[in-house]
């Protein structure tokens, strides 16, 4: 079992940087593939960026490519989400979820096994 708890959403102007942080427990962490996904109102939750066990390997939305930034610590059992040049339509809960699978492309074919409870993050214009 992997708990996750996601930090460090907020509001910020367009053109801004927020960090996102989520912490695992479970001793299984640097095993698994780890996302960043984020839901809109109205809109289903997609995928952001997601990363391999190693953290050698990454994905990421063509939304957010060159913007965003995941990467991970696993002697700290953290995954990150830099976030710069935030934009208005990046407004959305943003979730952390991880994979028993070792390789991002689990997540993108079959989804996740474990879910944080979400961080607001909010850009204004």
């Amino acid at each position: 079992q992997v708990q996750l708890v996601e930090s460090g959403g907020g509001l910020v102007q367009t053109g801004g940087s927020l960090r996102l942080s989520c912490a695992a427990s479970g001793r299984t962490f640097s095993s698994y593939a780890m996302g960043w996904f984020r839901q809109a109102p109205g809109k289903e939750r997609d995928v952001v960026a997601a990363i391999s066990w190693t953290g050698y390997s990454t994905y990421y939305a063509d939304s957010v490519k060159g913007r965003f930034t995941i990467s991970r610590d696993n002697a700290k059992n953290t995954v990150y989400l830099q976030m710069n040049g935030l934009k208005p339509e990046d407004t959305a809960v943003y979730y952390c979820a991880a994979s028993s699978q070792r390789y991002y492309r689990a997540i993108l074919e079959h989804g996740c096994d474990y879910w944080g409870q979400g961080t607001q993050v909010t850009v204004s214009s």
